[in-house]
């Protein structure tokens, strides 16, 4: 009798484990779906559109918004009233702070603490370690957020205006958000490839993407060192700078050296649009201050590795994340060396890490794969390439495209909405929340796998 007692806590116990993990996922993917439809139905508004736009146009827009991707089937300021524009700017808010941000910051307000459940989703949703309290990394988000958002404004709006481009400050309110939630979408037809030898908007579009796409987690992690409360940053912090300072050197030469499109530039100009196409796929962001279709097969693989990698956790980018890249290069180095422990610079990797990171890559090489070839079918009249980069493009919430977007079928824009939910929620999150318990009690315990 005790002994069945013990089987069924035991049991119990696993069932509410499993519960604990999924919920928090399926929650996630419910909120910026919602998030989503919302947009959808107000962007659908006449009061929202200058030009009449096709229901599928305007669901990819609040998709493409609410992911921070930045892929646009349609011309945004040429197809969207100041209306519409406020409301993609909210939307692009919304899922760059996050739907647990926002929510858990107003639940804040009024009752200044948080639910079990509410804690433990803030923890999954921006893979917070034990040591950060979720109560305190909500709040300095929020801040910094507005703060980098609000000085970012300023200083585009005065280079903006003194450039002479029309309506300078809500031009420079607009792509202050953009570029901080790395959503990349942008009111100029052809993205800011007119500022292309532009320093300063340069510097602050990448300094913005930058913030943003390291993550909220290296801020308070350095924060709290710069007040003495940690003596230096934390492990995962030194593993964002480094890995993200690495990316960005490695893909800023390739471009200077490779890239035929780039050669009449003045060395200067070379260089800078070099960083900035390679800062622009690492960090997500989406922004362009050269054509992207004209570049060459050799420099779209380069850039759709940044993309894959994406941003760092906790961040507004998306991707793999620089950290689980930095596990599975950890995993690679020890095997080769033939070390039990799995460690990266000097320091081990858990098997919990290491878990997440490989079932990431597996379930992002899964999804991709299985998109390619949905779209292959859907839109057979463009090339390998170009839909490879696109679904690419779409699962790291980049933004960055080969010009295809527009010409997508009704169904290919559909897969493309998939990836871009998937990459905003993370892939291994929305693989979790779209997982079905199918297992019964006996399937468990056989676990004896011959190899």
């Amino acid at each position: 009798m005790v002994g069945i007692k013990r089987h069924v806590r035991k049991v119990a116990l696993g069932a509410r484990i499993g519960v604990m993990q999924a919920a928090p996922a399926r929650l996630l993917l419910f909120g910026y779906v919602s998030y989503m439809l919302v947009g959808w139905a107000l962007l659908a508004l006449p009061v929202s559109q200058i030009q009449p736009v096709a229901a599928i146009d305007t669901l990819f827009t609040a998709v493409s918004a609410v992911s921070t991707t930045g892929l646009a089937t349609v011309s945004v300021g040429g197809s969207f009233s100041p209306f519409g524009e406020v409301v993609m700017l909210a939307l692009i808010q919304a899922g760059g702070l996050g739907y647990m941000t926002i929510g858990s910051f107003a639940v804040l307000s009024v009752y200044h603490r948080l639910g079990r459940m509410r804690t433990h989703t803030v923890r999954q949703a921006f893979n917070l370690p034990e040591g950060i309290s979720p109560v305190m990394f909500l709040r300095s988000v929020v801040w910094f957020t507005l703060i980098c958002e609000g000085i970012g404004a300023l200083a585009l709006f005065l280079m903006f205006h003194h450039a002479g481009v029309p309506d300078a400050l809500w031009m420079a309110i607009f792509h202050s958000i953009s570029a901080f939630c790395t959503a990349g979408f942008s009111l100029f037809d052809n993205s800011l490839e007119m500022f292309h030898d532009h320093v300063g908007i340069n510097l602050a579009i990448s300094i913005l993407s930058l913030l943003g796409a390291m993550g909220f987690l290296i801020i308070v992690d350095g924060w709290r060192a710069l007040m003495g409360r940690e003596r230096a940053l934390g492990f995962t912090s030194k593993v964002i700078v480094r890995m993200t300072m690495v990316f960005l050197g490695l893909g800023t030469l390739i471009l200077f050296v490779t890239e035929p499109e780039l050669a009449p530039l003045p060395p200067d100009e070379r260089l800078m649009a070099a960083f900035f196409q390679t800062m622009s796929a690492s960090t997500t962001v989406g922004f362009n201050t050269v054509s992207i279709t004209g570049m060459s097969q050799a420099v779209l693989m380069v850039l759709m590795a940044l993309m894959v990698v994406g941003a760092s956790p906790a961040g507004t980018g998306g991707g793999l994340k620089t950290t689980s890249f930095a596990a599975l290069l950890g995993l690679v180095r020890s095997t080769l060396k033939n070390r039990e422990a799995v460690r990266f610079f000097k320091r081990r990797v858990s098997d919990e890490k290491l878990n997440m990171a490989t079932a990431s890559l597996a379930y992002y090489a899964g999804l991709c794969g299985l998109a390619m070839f949905l779209l292959l079918l859907t839109d057979s009249g463009q090339t390998f390439e170009s839909l490879l980069f696109e679904a690419t493009s779409a699962m790291g919430t980049v933004g960055l495209s080969t010009g295809i977007t527009s010409d997508l079928s009704d169904l290919g824009k559909l897969i493309v909405i998939v990836l871009m939910t998937a990459g905003r929620v993370g892939i291994l999150t929305f693989g979790i929340a779209l997982a079905a318990h199918d297992e019964s009690r006996a399937e468990e315990q056989d676990d004896n796998l011959v190899l």
